[in-house]
């Protein structure tokens, strides 16, 4: 995917808000601090399109970024271990659940996880809520350039046998060497490609 353009739309926390439906959406969904805003600043080749930040939970809104004038990404807030108050953290469920239920242009969840990490019950819910709700999900295991080859090679096939997702359909991504960002757009373009047919 040549990125011609890339640009901040709007926030929102409710439907109400939400910009206009004009293009298919993926949306990017994980944990705090996986690595989510590097992942969608790589694929667009920006550096700051995203905010980043090592604090855990700093995404508190949905934001949504016009790609190419052509399709929407959607950064949903990280759920797990931030560091906000409670009010906050308990608003998140719904907010993101109303967010992937109720948008029609919605076409993918990017799935997100550290992997140097298990996943626990909050990654789990997650795949499993998007499987009964039959929401195409590219699944990304992040941060692989802080293992060996080989300790990539066990946590791939831990994570896979924790959640069910079979191996061939994990992506590994690294930021730093932006190895699997050319696969991660080609789910997305395979995806959107299906929708329209």
């Amino acid at each position: 995917m040549k990125i011609l353009s890339a640009e901040f739309i709007t926030s929102a926390t409710r439907p109400a808000q939400y910009p206009p439906v004009n293009y298919p959406e993926i949306a990017f969904a994980g944990k705090s601090n996986v690595g989510k805003s590097s992942l969608i600043n790589v694929l667009v080749n920006r550096k700051r399109l995203v905010k980043t930040s090592t604090t855990p939970g700093r995404t508190q809104l949905i934001n949504f970024f016009d790609i190419n004038s052509s399709m929407t990404f959607v950064d949903l807030p990280g759920y797990g271990y931030a560091k906000v108050p409670a009010s906050i953290k308990k608003s998140w469920k719904p907010m993101i659940e109303t967010y992937l239920s109720v948008r029609p242009t919605l076409k993918a969840v990017v799935m997100i996880m550290d992997i140097r990490r298990i996943p626990d019950e909050k990654d789990l819910y997650l795949v499993n809520w998007l499987g009964h709700h039959q929401i195409p999900t590219i699944t990304i295991l992040t941060k692989t350039d802080k293992l060996k080859t080989s300790q990539q090679a066990r946590q791939l096939t831990l994570v896979s046998t924790i959640t069910g997702i079979p191996k061939d359909q994990i992506i590994l991504f690294s930021a730093k060497t932006r190895t699997g960002k050319e696969q991660i757009w080609d789910a997305i373009e395979r995806i959107c490609h299906a929708a329209t047919l």
